[in-house]
């Protein structure tokens, strides 16, 4: 029998709080064998994240870890890490077992080199000499599929797009040859088209270099087409472990098939959009749009005599009150940056574009401000976008403080809560800080700040890409039953087509900063007319691992 990469037995771990401890794992058992991937799926909160943090010996001095997690190295030996020396737990990290965080922006550090940060691992473990270390950065960056290796060696994190930075944290992880990659949330935050990349990049490798992967999701579609195995995990329990084709075909457990049960397909927005059409009052498509670009142009100047980069190509597009359009496309089309300008926090090169009836193209940030308590955003990375140092119910009040609301954190709290509520989380994680939230917990707390105004407009950029299927779907009808009762428009910029299907109006689809496709949500996902959306729809997984391998099948 093949030995397991690592195994996983009675692991229990718990969080010292100030409000008691916290069991975020409870005897949890599990295996991955050399060459096979085993996806952990379940809700936020549930320990997937804690249970793949321990595997590396990641946990917090606060928390306190009991049973036993042992890494077989690719030269037979084996290492408890439950129970090991700081020192020998640094010889296992990379060269035993590597991680890709779920944030790439945060596991990289801003003011290094990419190919600094991958040459770091492989000076620290072998010791090579600083050209053999950068030429082995540059093969690593080939490996991933990073175009022009040999130049963007020297670039930094912020000159690469989000699907790139995945594939330099991916390179940093397979530097050293582990034999297990703990791959955090691959893909959360990147578009299907870079998704569909991602996943032929992980399926290749586990193939070539018989790595084994322990895949962290909550996107069932990416465990239908890259698994061999699923465990499901509720409240730091394993509550089923199968065969990728079993579970989906033959769910046991009841949470399993909630789980599968919610998880959105493409044809499911049209009944949604019927009713939503049918609950505005008459004459509302001759109102007055809320948003009007019109040849819509958004240039980054260059500087080290470099060509200015041109983000938005001369976009148009409107959305009335009371309306959804749903933003998608590659990453590095330009959705952000359009969220960004409607915002006032991008300015606008070109074009026209008015934002509830205010011109803000050649208008100073300062001019707006009168604007900004009729608009919410939901940034799309929650992790960054909340103050490290303020309490969830501080940053939730901010915006309530900030505009006049109230005048302090303290008496805004009574709104907090109500807030924290609407978007299914305690009112007790208001004393949280925010690295005490998981991804998903962070990014409901994301959207109760950003609805704390009552705003006209809602910037929702990526809302739910951290949420899984569960928690997302009970967003999402949160954010339909929000938006019918305060009949806010929102942008809706996602790269889940099934998502923005159940939510937007309407659809958009940019490419290279242009917009190349416009109409009805359901006409357009049923009946592309672009050959780049039909590219899109083919990219999207489908939460069916037979129909998932057909695909693949030339």
């Amino acid at each position: 029998m093949t030995t397991p990469v690592v195994t996983i037995q009675d692991l229990e771990v718990t969080f010292a709080t100030d409000g008691g401890d916290v069991r975020a794992v409870d005897g949890v058992s599990l295996e991955v064998a050399p060459g096979e991937v085993l996806a952990v799926v379940g809700e936020s909160g549930s320990g997937k994240t804690v249970t793949a943090k321990t595997i590396l010996g990641l946990l917090p001095e606060t928390a306190t870890t009991r049973g036993a997690v042992v890494l077989t190295s690719t030269d037979g030996g084996s290492t408890d890490v439950v129970n090991v020396s700081p020192a020998r737990l640094r010889e296992a990290r990379g060269r035993d077992v590597a991680m890709v965080f779920q944030e790439p922006s945060t596991a990289l550090n801003p003011v290094y080199t990419v190919g600094w940060q991958i040459a770091e691992g492989l000076r620290a473990h072998r010791r090579v000499p600083r050209k053999v270390a950068r030429a082995q950065a540059i093969e690593a960056l080939r490996q991933v599929g990073i175009p022009d290796p040999e130049q963007r060696v020297d670039h930094y994190p912020h000159q690469f797009s989000g699907g790139q930075k995945q594939r330099i944290v991916i390179a940093m992880a397979l530097a050293l040859g582990p034999g297990l990659i703990v791959a955090d949330e691959p893909t959360t935050a990147l578009d299907v088209t870079v998704q569909a990349e991602i996943l032929d990049l992980l399926r290749r490798l586990r193939d070539e270099t018989g790595t084994a992967i322990v895949l962290i999701t909550h996107n069932m579609g990416v465990v239908a087409d890259l698994a061999d195995r699923v465990a499901v995990m509720y409240r730091g329990r394993v509550v089923e472990q199968a065969g990728v084709r079993e579970l989906f075909a033959t769910p046991q457990a009841a949470y399993t098939k909630a789980l599968l049960g919610a998880v959105p397909r493409i044809g499911e927005g049209r009944p949604r959009a019927v009713v939503r059409a049918a609950s505005r009052p008459a004459g509302w498509e001759s109102s007055a749009p809320v948003v009007a670009a019109t040849d819509l142009t958004i240039t980054y100047p260059g500087r080290f005599r470099q060509p200015d980069f041109t983000a938005v190509d001369g976009v148009s597009l409107q959305i009335r009150p009371g309306e959804v359009l749903g933003l998608v496309g590659e990453s590095g089309s330009g959705k952000t940056t359009i969220a960004r300008a409607i915002a006032g926090l991008q300015p606008v090169s070109g074009g026209s574009l008015k934002v509830l009836g205010t011109e803000v193209a050649g208008v100073h940030a300062r001019d707006l401000r009168a604007l900004r308590p009729r608009l919410g955003f939901v940034f799309q990375d929650p992790a960054t976008s909340f103050n490290p140092l303020l309490t969830i119910a501080e940053c939730v009040a901010e915006p309530l403080v900030v505009h006049g609301r109230f005048r302090t954190p303290a008496a805004a709290r009574a709104r907090v809560d109500e807030l924290l509520e609407a978007v299914q989380l305690p009112r007790s994680y208001g004393d949280r800080f925010p690295h005490e939230l998981s991804g998903g917990q962070r990014q409901r707390a994301s959207l109760a700040r950003a609805l704390a105004l009552d705003p006209e407009l809602l910037i929702a950029d990526e809302p739910t890409s951290a949420l899984d299927v569960s928690v997302q779907a009970r967003v999402l009808d949160l954010f339909a039953d929000l938006q019918r009762s305060l009949g806010f428009a929102c942008l809706f910029v996602s790269h889940d087509l099934a998502v923005v299907d159940l939510i937007a109006d309407r659809i958009a689809v940019l490419y290279h900063g242009r917009l190349v496709e416009e109409g009805p949500g359901a006409d357009l996902l049923e009946h592309p007319r672009e050959d780049y959306t039909r590219r899109l729809l083919a990219s999207l997984p489908i939460p069916d691992p037979e129909a998932q391998r057909a695909r693949r099948t030339p």
